[in-house]
């Protein structure tokens, strides 16, 4: 069982000396991925609910630092060596997507093959309309989006003709290191975000579930799979765990799941930094 920390990017993970810190020492550390999710904006009194929480509000305050997560994990490339770097969630849909393949394909050379591009459909509405991007279709626009990139980094003279993107004999450099991929990981725990994970992603970010909620989601993953052909086994799954601790690995490992992710805001001075993720491999048995 792999650990990941999704960590960096919000409030006190978003000063750079901690980034810093946080990066080198879980890299030494043997942490698996460092996790960063995205917001462009909040909102003081959203209507729309926050799906990850039981009470359907996000812990986050609408004023913290939250860093773009492609910027932020560009920094981090350039102090680490060995960990994984992904994003935990983009929100594809609110983006172009000619731009956010050249974004993840030059992270990807940077970081020499250590990006997995997480992604998701969004659900603040508020947010979406800030951005002037309509709510309604985002699903259908991220699998489309999803075409699209990987026609970009595939091929070198590329054209695409969709719904929503059009574009003909267009080149689109760097290409991504692994076979001229970025292995796509979806987020979204419902069931539409379940049959997406089959119909097009290369794995699965479960976030903040309890082990229950795991275990049900992964058998009903599972299921899916079986029923449209896909092979379960080729799916790279992280989960968040609501209250979990290091004796749930060896459970999670036999529902199917490759990387435990620890969520934790480390300290604000980046003096105690180290001592954080030191504790936190500690605690979380890095060493077994």
């Amino acid at each position: 069982m792999r650990i990941g920390l999704h960590a960096l990017g919000i409030g006190p993970g978003a000063d750079p000396g901690v980034i810093g810190t946080v990066a080198r020492a879980a890299d030494i550390a043997g942490f698996s991925t460092l996790w960063s999710g995205e917001h462009v904006v909040m909102v003081d009194r959203p209507d729309s609910p926050y799906p990850y929480a039981p009470d359907g509000k996000i812990a986050v305050p609408s004023d913290a630092d939250w860093l773009d997560p492609v910027i932020a994990l560009s920094f981090v490339a350039a102090t680490t060596s060995r960990i994984r770097l992904a994003t935990g969630i983009l929100l594809l849909p609110q983006h172009n997507p000619l731009l956010v393949a050249k974004q993840a394909a030059s992270l990807d050379v940077l970081s020499r093959g250590r990006f997995l591009l997480g992604i998701g459909i969004g659900w603040s509405s508020e947010e979406f309309q800030a951005l002037g991007v309509p709510f309604r279709g985002r699903a259908r626009r991220t699998r489309e989006f999803v075409e699209v990139m990987r026609t970009l980094w595939r091929e070198d003279s590329a054209s695409y003709e969709g719904e929503f993107v059009r574009f003909r004999e267009v080149r689109s450099y760097p290409k991504p290191i692994r076979d001229r991929r970025v292995p796509v990981v979806l987020g979204g725990n419902s069931d539409a975000a379940l049959d997406r994970v089959v119909a097009y992603g290369d794995g699965w970010y479960g976030f903040n579930l309890s082990k229950g909620e795991t275990a049900e989601r992964m058998d009903s993953l599972s299921a899916r799979c079986e029923q449209s052909g896909r092979d379960f086994a080729t799916l790279d799954i992280a989960v968040s765990l609501r209250d979990g601790s290091p004796e749930d690995a060896v459970e999670l490992a036999a529902m199917g799941v490759t990387e435990l992710v620890v969520v934790d805001a480390p300290p604000a001075d980046p003096g105690d930094a180290d001592r954080w993720v030191t504790a936190l491999a500690d605690q979380w048995r890095m060493a077994d």
